[in-house]
């Protein structure tokens, strides 16, 4: 459904301004919970990026001279205003992005969480040294920033994953390039503003928005120093190779196929909401989504009955308004018919329908981009649904004798992100937590993602780089250390000048 209204194009900013682009095509934003378009996102040019590129250049020397104490002080505003705007940009994100209220705001505290870390900066900048490294000398090191940096982050986590970035290289020294999601750019813009209104100089973050021609300029200018990336596998990879062949830091965040197993021995009712939490939470599109249960041994009978009784049960619907659905719509209409006819490929490869949302109606709303929820029981690896990144409502489930058959499945996938266990037993918990190829493991924990303070750690083919974002190595990333050996000698020690002067 088309808009009869008028929409401006989402403004770029550069140094401080913001400028409406009004020269290229644009791409619409939808409300997927109508169908409506509710803005325009301008595909801006290589010209944008050399704009904001040079706006964040220029503004890179005064930054980085500004004592981490300021820079972090800001921050400390920022968070206020963040605060003060919690609920406004929930309800930002739900509208554009489609997650329930709860979701969003859920969305919204995890970057406020990043925000808190990046304020602690003045202790995390701190360097080493060692006295007397040799007679009369000592070394020390220092962490200062790199210079300008990018970030191009995904549509699933509007508030959040830009949040994962630029507070950390901003506090660190560095000048920001955002160029967010042509799906989600209203939560990033709105952000920007309120770090604008806490006195954050010209030039310090600059917003640009695009696709592909803009990405692109972005990983080959020569001024930008370093990448940080969210998305899909196949394209994580390509930002990895294109940005270090011209010399760039990168680090990309890719998909995922994460695991969870069931052990006879959960607990039912926690179990159960551990792994409908983790497969059908933001209708599924997260990275760190539990897209495959594996169920051990008697499982099958005390835990997939009630599993499949909950989905059949979620209730999908309209999430800009009350009362609120447990689940909401996928990004869009484009995307909805993928996880439907995946979907549809493993029922004729197979598996079995224990919960089928490919149907799904909703009169409230009928245009909305809905998929309910899915369950597909006895899937086999060889499937396409499990080679592929559904990324929508769908959880498969695998049916393995034992808990050592299990993790060897799990750990065959070639993506890392994150694997949990349900089960009563320390043994058995501490078995899948040492075996398991994963960087993220949840024991009785539905989805593992790492809190703020400790890196974000997708292995294999779900991260691509050397350090990862948040916690100390979001830090590292942001900074590169310095080396200094210094000696000094006493007065007139060694100084030929000075005794030749003074005979």
């Amino acid at each position: 459904m088309k808009s009869t209204t008028v929409l401006t194009p989402c403004p770029n900013y550069i140094g401080g301004d913001w400028l409406t682009v009004s020269d290229v095509a644009t791409t619409p934003v939808h409300n997927p919970s109508t169908g409506d378009i509710i803005a325009e996102t301008p595909m801006c040019t290589p010209q944008h990026v050399e704009a904001a590129v040079n706006a964040a250049h220029a503004a890179y020397p005064g930054w980085w001279e500004t004592p981490p104490t300021e820079r972090a002080r800001i921050f400390f505003k920022f968070k206020m205003l963040l605060e003060e705007n919690f609920e406004a940009l929930a309800q930002m994100v739900t509208r554009e992005h489609g997650k329930t209220l709860v979701e969003s705001r859920g969305d919204v505290r995890r970057g406020i969480e990043m925000v808190e870390f990046a304020c602690g900066i003045p202790s995390l900048l701190m360097g080493d040294i060692l006295e007397n490294v040799a007679r009369g000398i000592d070394c020390d090191a220092m962490r200062q920033p790199l210079g300008v940096c990018v970030g191009i982050t995904p549509f699933n986590f509007p508030a959040m994953v830009p949040l994962w970035m630029y507070p950390v290289a901003l506090v660190c020294g560095n000048t920001f390039v955002l160029k967010p999601s042509e799906k989600v750019p209203l939560t990033a813009i709105r952000i920007a503003e309120l770090l604008e209104q806490s006195g954050l100089p010209k030039g310090v973050l600059n917003i640009v928005h695009g696709g592909r021609d803009c990405v692109d300029a972005l990983l080959k200018h020569p001024k930008v120093k370093a990448i940080s990336f969210v998305g899909s596998t196949p394209v994580a990879k390509q930002i990895f190779e294109i940005g270090t062949k011209h010399g760039k830091r990168v680090q990309s965040n890719g998909g995922a196929k994460n695991y969870i197993l069931l052990m006879p021995d959960a607990d039912v009712e926690n179990s159960v909401r551990g792994v409908t939490e983790a497969a059908f939470g933001c209708a599924g599109e997260r990275c760190m989504a539990g897209s495959t249960a594996i169920v051990v041994g008697d499982a099958a009978k005390t835990v997939l009955p009630t599993l499949a009784e909950v989905t059949r049960k979620i209730q999908v619907g309209p999430t800009d308004r009350s009362p609120q659905p447990h689940m909401g719509p996928v990004i869009t209409k484009q995307h909805r018919d993928r996880v439907c006819e995946l979907v549809d490929a493993g029922i004729k490869e197979g598996a079995k329908v224990l919960a089928d949302g490919r149907n799904v109606k909703v009169d409230s709303a009928p245009n909305g981009f809905f998929v309910g929820a899915t369950l597909l029981d006895e899937v086999q690896s060889s499937m396409t649904v499990m080679r592929e990144e559904i990324f929508g409502p769908v959880l498969s489930v695998m049916r393995m004798d034992d808990l050592n058959q299990a993790i060897e499945v799990a750990n065959r996938s070639a993506f890392g992100n994150g694997a949990s266990i349900f089960t009563r037993s320390g043994k058995a918990a501490r078995e899948f937590k040492h075996r398991v190829k994963a960087g993220m493991v949840g024991i009785n924990i539905g989805v593992p993602a790492s809190m703020p303070w400790f890196p974000f750690n997708g292995w294999d083919d779900s991260f691509f780089g050397d350090l990862h974002m948040q916690g100390k190595e979001g830090v590292q990333f942001f900074t590169q250390l310095k080396v200094t050996t210094s000696r000094w000698f006493s007065y007139g020690e060694g100084d030929i000048w000075h005794r030749e002067g003074n005979r």
